[in-house]
């Protein structure tokens, strides 16, 4: 089973969603696949115009939202349309789609029946959690509505039914609270959700039960699926789960090496590529750098070495838990370290809006030694057009890392200028 790989996936949501302070920015325009295309379309400006209940407006507000995000624009007046449609929607995190769901479910709710009414599918339980908290943010003024996790740790006893209106959880306990404990009526549930699809079929055994659970819902609850890609084989299993959609697209933000300046080092030791980052360090103190390993030895080595020069340095490492990597963006955000060292796992899908400086101590390269171009553009292209300069520089070590180096040259048709790094007028020049 390649179980590093999905958790990792799953981790790298859960870690987005964690360090996420506010949504992103978008340029993009939304793509829509109407079911029915001689429907109007209606997409909203205010949340007023969706007519919620008073409770719930109050809730979107409490959240600290004050108009629709582009993917809620488009989305809130078709899953909250009467009779309710089915939606399968892509958009990477940060969008506000769990938001706009949880909208959904909280509005179609009758808080009157004490029964499980909507259900809500997460790949992990801390993922669970983490919608769990919007429910109850987005719910604080509506207590009539209650929430219950499915996940294993919760045990009920037999023969126990269900008071609470909401449902969410992974999808094996999902299934076993429907099918064999039977605290849940699937026959009763009005809104199924399923989010992140595309880490759910990443997860052994997830896939077969996510589509099972459907399967005993009434042909008149909605369906609404979420992923953040669209590779075939999400989609197939999304057309497996969803009947009949609505599909909205919101595309990501393209990344660009445009206003990026960079730059390779030769070094012939990991000592020498050491004393040419404290040649670079010295002269751009003022910028916040995040440095990249291939291993979590070297990331490990590096930063205690940094630190020993008297530098404040944050190191993000593959055995942390999700929590603790949280926590040292967090302070390397807020600024309290000017330095992260990281391996590339770490790095994944981290966006830190600040960071002027990247430093592949060692360059990205796949399981098979070729170069990662993806990578590469991800940590040191810049989103949108907003178009932040900053600054690269490629630590080349060896014939191999001048042959990857050259590679990726060519991908990007860019080319990378050869810096002396003992030349520190020439790094102060760039620097600025």
């Amino acid at each position: 089973k390649n179980v590093g790989l999905n958790n990792d996936k799953a981790a790298q949501s859960l870690l987005n969603k964690l360090i996420r302070s506010n949504l992103v920015n978008t340029t993009n325009q939304v793509e829509v696949l109407q079911r029915d295309p001689s429907s109007p379309l209606y997409s909203v400006k205010s949340f007023e115009e969706l007519r919620l209940k008073p409770q719930l407006l109050q809730g979107v507000y409490a959240l600290g939202f004050n108009r629709p995000s582009k993917i809620q624009e488009t989305a809130l007046p078709m899953m909250l349309a009467e009779p309710p449609q089915n939606l399968i929607a892509q958009s990477q995190s940060g969008t506000g789609k769990t938001a706009a769901f949880v909208l959904a479910m909280l509005s179609h709710v009758d808080p009157e029946n004490k029964w499980p009414q909507c259900l809500c599918v997460s790949p992990t339980y801390e993922l669970a959690l983490q919608t769990g908290k919007v429910i109850e943010q987005m719910g604080k003024f509506y207590p009539e509505v209650q929430l219950v996790y499915a996940i294993r740790g919760n045990k009920l006893e037999r023969g126990t039914k269900l008071q609470e209106q909401i449902v969410i959880g992974t999808p094996g306990t999902v299934l076993d609270w429907c099918q064999k404990l039977k605290f849940i009526d699937p026959r009763k549930i009005k809104v199924f959700v399923l989010d992140e699809a595309d880490v759910m079929i990443a997860t052994q055994g997830h896939q077969d039960q996510s589509i099972r659970i459907p399967r005993m819902l009434p042909k008149t609850c909605q369906m609404l699926l979420f992923s953040a890609t669209f590779e075939d084989t999400v989609w197939n299993f999304a057309k497996r789960i969803v009947p009949d959609p609505n599909i909205i697209k919101l595309k990501r933000e393209e990344e660009t090496l445009d206003t990026i300046k960079q730059y390779y080092v030769i070094c012939n030791s990991k000592e020498e590529k050491f004393q040419a980052l404290c040649n670079i360090y010295g002269a751009i103190t003022i910028a916040q750098a995040m440095i990249f390993c291939h291993t979590r030895k070297t990331a490990g080595w590096l930063a205690g070495e940094v630190s020993r020069e008297g530098h404040q340095v944050a190191l993000l490492s593959g055995e942390m838990q999700v929590e603790q990597r949280a926590a040292v963006i967090e302070r390397f955000r807020d600024g309290k370290e000017k330095v992260l060292v990281t391996t590339n796992v770490c790095a994944r899908g981290i966006d830190v809006e600040q960071v002027s400086v990247v430093i592949n101590f060692d360059l990205p390269v796949d399981r098979d030694g070729n170069p990662d171009n993806e990578t590469y553009l991800h940590r040191i292209g810049r989103t949108g057009r907003f178009g932040k300069r900053g600054l690269a520089i490629n630590m080349v070590d060896s014939r191999f890392s001048m042959n990857i180096l050259n590679r990726i040259q060519e991908h990007f048709n860019k080319k990378i200028e050869k810096l002396d790094t003992d030349d520190l007028d020439e790094i102060e020049k760039i620097a600025n």
